[in-house]
Parts: C-alpha cells; structure tokens; sequence
C-alpha cells in the first residue's frame, strides 16, 4: 500500500490548517435550575497557521489552554467562537457526519498512553479499527497492514494478537502512533506524546515521529511543557499563556532572542546538561505565584501581574499579535530584544517591581541593553519609516529617541483611549 507524501508543491508549502479568533469556554453553571454563573476561558482568541511539511511547537505552564487548542482544532470539541480551516475549507461547525471523510487526514495522538488505547481490546483490533470506522480495505488484507504499520513503528508484528497490559509505556505509546497514521493523514496533532515516558523512551518516541515525518512527509502540531523536545522536533513555535498566544516565531529567533517576557522566562528555566556549570551562578527567572484563573482573566495584557517589566499600559490596554521582526510575533507592550512599544509609559507597576527582585541582576542588565541597543540602530537607520518597511506593522509612537513633543503626543493620545 503506497503512502503518498504530503506538501510537495514548489515553492512555499501550502497552508494547510488556518486558525482564526479560535474560542473555547467552558460554561461554570450552579443551583438546581443549573444557570450559567460563569465560564472557564480556556482558548480565548488565537489565531495561527500551520504550512503542510512543517512541524508547530506549542509550548506553555500547565493549565495554559494546549491540550483543549489541540482537541479544537481536531474537531473531537465544539469551539465556542472563531474559524477553523483545513485545506481552505470551514470545519469549525461540521458535524460527526461531515467530520467522517476528514477523519482519515486529521489525526491525534493522546497525551496518556495508558488511558487512551481500550484494555479489552488487542493491538491487532485497535490499530486497525480507523479502517472499519472509514470503511477502507487496505491492499493485502487488514491484518497485513497492521503488522506493516506496527513494523513502522518499531514493534514486533507478531505482537498482533496481545493487549495493551502486555506492553510498556513507550511500546503503548508507539501503538497509539500506528494507530494515528493507519489512514495515511495529512495533519497530526500530538498532545504530549512523551510527557508520560521515561526520558531514554523520550529520546526514541520523538525521534520516530521525526522520522515518520521525513518519510511520509507529515504535519504536525505538537503541544508539549519541555522545551527541549519541543526545539528539536520543531520547526515554527507558538508560546500560549491564559489561552492567549503571546508569541509566535521561528525555532532559531525564539531560542536565540525571545522577545515576550514570560518567553524569556520559560527559556531560563531549561537547564543546561554542562558539567563546567555546576558551580556557576543561576539566572533562572523566577515568576511570581501561579497562573491566574481562567475563570476571571486579568485585564490587558494578561501575563502582568507576574510581569517585571509591566506598566498601566500593559494593565489597560491588551497588546496586539504584531510581526515585530521577520517571522516572529510577539504580543507585548515592553518585548525584550526589541525597542519599546511604549516608551510613553515608563512607570512600572507595584507587582511589576515585587517580580523583579526574583529576576537576575544580570538577565535585568542584558534586558535593557539589548532592547536600548534595538532601539538606537532603528533609530540611526531612519526612525519610523525604517521600522515600517522592515517589519510592516504600524510603528506610530513606538521608536524611542523621537522629540519630546512627539511623545507626549503619544502619551496624550494613549490617556484618550482609557
């Protein structure tokens, strides 16, 4: 049975996911009338796309909205607003008939390897149940193409026959792959595919999806918490805070210069595997408290209250995704790596100066060098012009050095706004 490759046009690769103002909440109802007293904001707006052959990394704390993003855009959860869009056509509101023909180029594998393959049921029955649902006989006979498919994987073909009890954590893992690419999708989503394993199983779990890829030519989207699986596996990476995505790069700029605060915090906390460092001084940012509820977001930009650089812009006013840099975006008011976006607002807020006793001098020290230095040769190369041809956003009140009358144009119209 030939499995065709997916994204082989010339040229840029086509989109083949488009997400836009994606929503998802979850009603909060009490009382014996059961009325809806609030909701649980887990996906609150996000909007990205997703190239056929690459692979997107999404990353963030616990409780960020990653899992409940992944089941959206599979359609195995009804979205509360927004457009999803697979090969240019609207899924968002198909239902179970409709979704059927797309099942066979979306798929998913689940975050827990022990809850998500039925123990009644043996390998041979559960790799092989997409082609019953969808209808398909695969070339050669079923039973044939499972044990193909469990060769691919990296299990032994005579395992047809056991159950899931009889296998360990990765090996269960592995059939949960099988299973995704039994009808040859185009689009996989990968939910924390190794969290549950033990990290020499990491290692080869992550390595066959990078091998499958080149082979079959896949796409995926994987949603993990460790960044260093996430930097080897992918090609673009989104980083969700509160059901917001607050930046949005390649893997070499976001690694190399994370322009979001809560980036440039999850970036310090991956530790480094360097036997010369043991005894050197750590400049782990550390946040302040945990995430706040979804239940009640905070207003503006919603990462500043754990924020050291936060001002009552950040507070008010909820900054925008823009394209700061070629290929990166970034949704922050102060980024790091980058002249301010407000240079008007310059008072910081009271949780903002708590936040920074927990940060570095030296990692404060490089922060307002290097965004003094972005600032500087932006202004040298021509102020605001310049930054609106190179990165093609609106730059109006965002370059530091102007007049002084400018900025207190600036800071006038911002007190308009509120």
């Amino acid at each position: 049975m030939t499995i065709p490759a997916q994204g082989e046009s010339a040229g840029d690769p086509e989109i083949l996911l488009k997400v836009t103002g994606l929503q998802k909440h979850f009603p909060i109802k009490k009382g014996l009338l059961q009325r809806q007293v609030g909701a649980v904001h887990a996906v609150d707006g996000i909007d990205f796309e997703v190239r056929a052959g690459e692979t997107l990394g999404v990353v963030g704390e616990s409780g960020c909205g990653k899992s409940t993003m992944g089941r959206l855009i599979t359609r195995l959860l009804e979205p509360t607003g927004g457009t999803v869009e697979f090969e240019g056509k609207d899924i968002t509101h198909l239902g179970m008939g409709g979704m059927r023909p797309l099942r066979r180029d979306v798929q998913m594998i689940f975050q827990d390897p022990y809850s998500s393959l039925n123990p009644r049921h043996t390998i041979g029955t559960i790799v092989g149940a997409p082609f019953k649902l969808q209808g398909v006989t695969p070339e050669g006979g079923l039973k044939k193409e499972v044990q193909r498919l469990l060769s691919v994987v990296g299990l032994n073909p005579e395992h047809y026959n056991r159950y899931p009890h009889e296998f360990s954590g990765g090996q269960r893992q592995r059939i949960g792959i099988a299973r995704a690419l039994a009808l040859n999708p185009k689009l996989v989503v990968a939910d924390e595919p190794v969290s549950a394993l033990d990290v020499s199983i990491q290692a080869q779990v992550v390595n066959l999806l990078d091998d499958l890829q080149q082979e079959l030519g896949l796409t995926y989207v994987i949603i993990a918490h460790d960044l260093s699986v996430v930097r080897h596996v992918s090609d673009r990476i989104a980083v969700m805070y509160l059901g917001k995505i607050v930046e949005l790069a390649d893997r070499d700029s976001l690694y190399k210069a994370p322009m979001h605060p809560y980036t440039k915090a999850l970036m310090s906390a991956v530790p480094i595997p360097d036997p010369r460092r043991k005894d050197a001084k750590s400049e782990r940012i550390l946040l302040r408290g945990d995430v706040p509820s979804p239940i009640s977001p905070p207003s503006g930009c919603r990462f500043h209250t754990r924020c050291w650089k936060a001002t009552e812009i950040c507070r008010t006013t909820e900054p925008p995704l823009l394209e700061l840099k070629p290929g990166q975006r970034v949704a922050c008011h102060h980024p790091e790596n980058f002249e301010d976006q407000a240079p008007q607002d310059t008072v910081l807020l009271s949780v903002a100066r708590e936040a920074a006793e927990l940060v570095a001098d030296e990692v404060l020290a490089e922060s307002a060098e290097t965004s003094a230095a972005v600032a500087a040769e932006v202004a040298d190369a021509g102020g605001a012009e310049a930054v609106s041809a190179s990165t093609g956003t609106a730059s109006t009140g965002t370059v530091s050095g102007g007049s002084a009358a400018a900025d207190g144009a600036d800071a006038g119209q911002e007190s308009t706004e509120k």
